[in-house]
This record gives C-alpha cells, structure tokens and sequence, in this order.
C-alpha cells in the first residue's frame, strides 16, 4: 500500500512540476518595469491575442504589449513567466494565461 501512494504522490509532483517550480522560484514582476498595470504577451496571428487587445482598448485599459516572435526582450520575459500558448498577460504582477477577461478585471480591482 505505501509503495502505491509513494507512486500517486511522484506521479502527482511530476504533473505539477511547472507550478511547484514557479512557486519555490517566483519569476520577476516584469510588471513592475512598466508605466501600465497590464503587459500582454501575444502574436500577431493569434485569434484570442486579438480578442484580447480588443478588451483591453474597448474597455480603455492602458496596457504594454510584447509579439514574443518580434521581441527578444518580450520572449524572454514569456518564457520567465512560464509563458505556454499565448495570450499571457501580467497583471500587477499576477500572470494570467489565456485569454480570460474576467481574471484581468479581477487582478485590476484586487
């Protein structure tokens, strides 16, 4: 029996990895070398990229954004972030992937 718990348990840390890793070494608050609250991570090809611009201007949320295919500096910060799949934004400090407005509203406010 402990043998099969000792394997849930290394199964489990092992899907976990990426935010056990992220927990113990928080990135850099990239956020913080912005004027804006809000820095997004995006291509130009991607549909929710713009989706998430769109919010983000209908809604007159200032925000800095980085093309991680065009920036060096942008696709470094992305891959800091633990960045998979764009968009990513970076809210006060908080990462949010995925295009979720409701999660960027809830950062801005908290």
């Amino acid at each position: 029996m402990k043998k099969w718990l000792l394997v849930i348990a290394i199964i489990i840390l092992f899907q976990n990895r990426q935010e056990i890793s992220l927990f113990l070494n928080p990135p850099p608050d990239f956020s913080a070398i912005n004027k804006e609250d809000v820095v997004l991570y995006a291509t130009s090809w991607c549909g929710y990229c713009k989706k998430a611009r769109s919010f983000l201007e209908k809604y007159n949320i200032p925000y800095t954004e980085y093309d991680i295919e065009k920036s060096t500096e942008g696709l470094h910060q992305y891959k800091q972030l633990g960045g998979k799949g764009v968009p990513v934004f970076l809210v006060k400090g908080k990462t949010i992937s995925g295009y979720n407005p409701q999660a960027v509203v809830a950062a801005l406010e908290g």
